[in-house]
């Protein structure tokens, strides 16, 4: 029989990020258990990778605020690159309405100690940018240490770092079922045999409601296909550009290799476990390009470089952290709804805290406890666009 004091289910960056801080802060037996054959099978090694503190809610911004400089310093503290790039994030208001969300968000980061964002006119991003048609945008919002990290280097780092300091991980192995006492969790039940534990973790993003079930354990967590859409080397905009956002559209883009990595949530999406890249995205995506970048017009793509990945989306955008109400050891870290790779550092400590401390000074964490659902105190953004 094998023992481990924590046993993590998903081994992709919010479990990685998690074994790395439980094995710095001590807990030297920490089992991972990811049911693909590598690592970052599932969300990780699709996102898009931007970091970013510019949020609406507080609970966001602390998330950010410790997530942000700990991709800065990664390299330094964990041996390993996560190449952190902090080009900014600017996000583009082409409405009165749009600005005055900006402006409310601005309000509340700076109020929680976000040191460089600032708004900015118009003209300034007209300034900033020329190839933007921008004779629509009256203004925006930009902070220079928002940014890109790479998903895939920064999951292997915090991997690595854990590994070497007891943490053990198990590939190609799946969770059948979750055993419990009078106590709580008692057993994890793999295609490698049982494991006798107290403290389980779901980190198994997209598909963590099926790992809660196990438990006996609701979660409102659905998949949410997202798709993302690389071009070819193109030189006719800047690539020390931040991360664009048109908040008319929906539409944003950011440098990537020597081309651009172009995305939009198209609204007519559904929930469901779909992998597969649709073709006719392609056109939709690019058509938005054009229409906010003129010389995207001539962008070259290659619809078989495209790629789909999922959020794990919750009812009020926010993750579900901390211990289930219901099962004693069973502890949760799903439903990022497309911020998990931004938000691993964070994650990582709060639920190290939670587990080996029983409480965490980052955040007030029964704000983001599963409870709060039947409790009806969903987290509501400051305004909605």
């Amino acid at each position: 029989m094998h023992t481990a004091d924590v046993v993590i289910i998903g081994a992709g960056i919010v479990g990685s990020s998690i074994a790395y801080h439980l094995t710095e802060n001590g807990c030297r037996d920490v089992l991972l258990v990811e049911r693909e054959s590598a690592q970052g099978k599932g969300s990780t090694g699709k996102s898009m990778g931007g970091v970013r503190a510019q949020f609406s809610t507080p609970v966001s911004i602390q998330m950010s605020l410790y997530s942000i400089p700990f991709y800065a310093s990664f390299e330094d503290r964990l041996g390993h690159p996560c190449d952190y790039r902090p080009q900014g994030y600017l996000f583009c208001a082409g409405t009165d309405q749009q600005m005055a969300y900006l402006r409310t968000n601005y309000a509340l980061q700076v109020k929680m100690g976000l040191k460089n964002v600032q708004l900015m006119t118009g003209e300034d991003i007209r300034g900033m940018f020329p190839q933007l048609r921008a004779d629509d945008i009256i203004g925006g919002s930009f902070c220079s240490s928002d940014g890109f990290v790479d998903p895939y280097s920064a999951m292997n780092g915090f991997m690595a770092w854990a590994a070497d300091h007891g943490a053990a991980l198990w590939k190609n192995t799946a969770v059948t079922s979750l055993k419990r006492d009078a106590t709580g969790i008692s057993l994890v039940e793999t295609t490698r045999g049982p494991v006798a534990t107290r403290k389980v973790i779901n980190c198994a993003g997209a598909w963590a409601a099926g790992v809660a079930a196990l438990a006996g354990v609701e979660l409102p967590v659905e998949p949410l296909r997202r798709m993302l859409v690389p071009s070819e080397p193109f030189d006719e905009f800047p690539h020390t550009a931040p991360m664009i956002i048109d908040m008319s559209t929906g539409f944003h883009f950011r440098p990537e290799a020597r081309g651009f990595l172009l995305a939009w949530n198209d609204p007519e999406e559904t929930p469901g476990f779909k992998m597969d890249f649709d073709a006719a995205f392609v056109e939709k995506i690019l058509i938005r390009a054009a229409d906010r970048v003129p010389c995207f017009a001539n962008l070259p793509v290659n619809p078989k470089r495209a790629w789909a990945g999922l959020y794990e989306m919750t009812p009020d955008h926010h993750p579900i952290l901390g211990e289930a109400p219901e099962v004693p050891g069973f502890f949760l870290a799903n439903g990022f709804s497309g911020h998990g790779v931004m938000h691993a550092p964070a994650t990582g400590k709060i639920l190290s805290d939670l587990i080996l401390m029983g409480k965490t000074d980052l955040i007030d964490a029964s704000l983001l406890s599963l409870s709060r659902f039947a409790e009806d105190r969903l987290i509501h953004e400051t305004a909605v666009l």
